[in-house]
């Protein structure tokens, strides 16, 4: 199996920018964070008094960089051993935990599900033939606490709520 250099894009993945990731001698892919990103995020993150060194934005941007190809190798390693070929987030999740990051999985979770109700919305808004029906925000609560408590089935190794109705989950034999 082929590894992935960068979480779920092969090398020849057209969508991500040509300034989202170099090559090093090896020829390997590895990422890079452009230096205002990541001014911003750290600006975003701290207090407005706060100043740092640009030494220290350097150095975060290398930890940044170096946790990222981190968590891609052991994300990789966990793909592989469930002898699939793409890092879905679930491969993820599982490396956060085996690195020993495992508080943050809930956290990551969730931002996860929420950008991917960001991106459903967006699509969904520049969509041409849209039938102009949208979740109400009591129904994307609903929806979220649904994923919720499904992601902690799983990471606890319990079993999934089925997404079937009910009427439809007899089987006869």
């Amino acid at each position: 199996m082929e590894p992935m250099d960068i979480i779920g894009k092969s090398k020849e993945d057209a969508s991500l920018p040509k300034e989202s990731y170099i090559r090093n001698i090896s020829g390997c892919l590895f990422v890079q964070i452009a230096p205002s990103t990541m001014t911003k995020i750290i600006k975003e993150m701290l207090p407005r008094d706060v100043r740092v060194a640009r030494d220290a934005q350097d150095l975060l941007i290398e930890c940044c960089v170096e946790f990222i190809n981190l968590l891609s190798s052991e994300s990789n390693e966990v793909c592989g051993r469930e002898e699939k070929r793409t890092i879905a987030p679930e491969h993820v999740l599982k490396a956060l935990q085996v690195l020993g990051f495992g508080e943050y999985i809930e956290e990551v979770y969730a931002a996860y599900e929420h950008h991917k109700i960001e991106t459903m919305q967006d699509s969904l808004k520049g969509a041409k033939w849209s039938n102009g029906t949208e979740m109400t925000e009591e129904q994307a609560l609903a929806e979220q606490q649904r994923m919720f408590a499904e992601a902690r089935a799983r990471m606890n190794g319990g079993a999934i709520a089925s997404k079937q109705p009910d009427g439809d989950q007899s089987l006869e034999s």
